[in-house]
């Protein structure tokens, strides 16, 4: 994947938010993109979490409504819903509540541990 300005590739940026979110919160791919620098580039964090899903926390990243984004009653959206319920994360119908769910990072959190 290419470099970008600050010398880390887009995927390295994606992994590192990632790797930030914490259990029993939730992301959208959206949100993700947007605090990786790459505004707009949703459909870019579900390559690279397909590409890499056995290492990072790819069942805390939701579709911005807050839906599984997984075929319903396929192996990943069982997956990904029973991980959801471990952390304490409800999940009703293929969807987690948002307003309730989604990891509200610090902003200066987010300065300091990103390698940006």
């Amino acid at each position: 994947m290419q470099e970008t300005e600050t010398g880390l590739t887009k995927q390295a940026r994606i992994e590192a938010i990632l790797a930030l979110i914490p259990a029993g919160r939730v992301a959208s791919y959206g949100q993700v993109a947007d605090l990786a620098g790459l505004p707009g580039r949703a459909r870019l964090v579900g390559k690279v979490l397909r590409e890499t899903q056995k290492t990072l926390p790819w069942h805390r990243v939701l579709g911005a409504g807050g839906k599984i984004s997984l075929p319903k009653g396929s192996v990943g959206f069982d997956e990904q819903t029973g991980r959801l319920q471990q952390e304490g994360v409800p999940v009703m119908g293929g969807r987690v509540r948002m307003k309730e769910w989604q990891w509200q990072p610090d902003l200066a959190e987010l300065l300091f541990l990103i390698p940006f």
